[in-house]
């Protein structure tokens, strides 16, 4: 029996980072944890529980004080749940996405969901993405991935994915969403985005979704094999 690794894939939004971490899992019968979706879960809370103020700033004080009753489960199908709400659609929003960060940015806010992510992947054989799995969430992964695209690129997929949605999106302002989130993700003061030294660059740009998982898979094999 091959020996079950950890992954860890992290980079910036809009490069395909959560495709390849979820049909990674699959090939390889692993458990995906989707900390994107976790974090989204905490600021569609947010919204719905008047936590968001003038410019987007968050109720960061009643925020902690919250977090106790904020329980976020995944399912096995890719399903996301807050307090026992399906909210997998809703948190794909662009209000969503234009908060998202600075939630992520609170401690108390990370402090809660990597410990919750670590009680997920007890059993191993995990694959998980983000922006601090690698450096933070996972420092001992076997498999780090680090996945980047240029800004062109990742506009244009972040469109297309919105528009499937039915969404009426300007491309214009989700190139520039895009770039805010870079900036606050790079540069906050908790566990900000940035590639581990053991990690390895994946560039997206030019390569199809089957190439990309070409890409990890080999890399995987290089690892679990005896």
């Amino acid at each position: 029996m091959q020996k079950k690794i950890t992954i860890a894939i992290d980079g910036y939004a809009g490069c395909g980072k959560s495709t390849l971490a979820k049909a990674l899992a699959k090939a390889l019968d692993y458990t995906f944890i989707d900390s994107g979706a976790m974090y989204r879960a905490v600021a569609f809370y947010c919204l719905e529980n008047n936590l968001v103020l003038e410019q987007d700033e968050i109720a960061e004080a009643t925020l902690i004080q919250q977090l106790d009753q904020i329980s976020i489960q995944l399912g096995s199908d890719q399903r996301v749940w807050l307090n026992n709400q399906d909210i997998t659609e809703v948190i794909r929003s662009p209000r969503v996405a234009g908060i998202v960060s600075k939630v992520a940015a609170i401690k108390a806010v990370r402090v809660k969901l990597v410990e919750l992510q670590r009680q997920m992947s007890a059993a191993g054989g995990i694959v998980m993405d983000g922006r601090d799995i690698g450096t933070v969430v996972f420092p001992d992964a076997e498999l780090k991935i680090f996945v980047t695209a240029s800004i062109e690129v990742r506009t244009q997929r972040r469109l297309e994915e919105l528009r499937a949605k039915g969404e009426v999106v300007d491309q214009l302002a989700v190139e520039e969403n895009l770039k805010s989130r870079d900036h606050q993700d790079s540069t906050r003061a908790e566990s900000p985005l940035k590639q581990a030294a053991d990690a390895v660059v994946l560039d997206t740009s030019a390569l199809s979704r089957e190439e990309q998982l070409s890409w990890a898979l080999a890399r995987v094999a290089l690892l679990v094999t005896d």
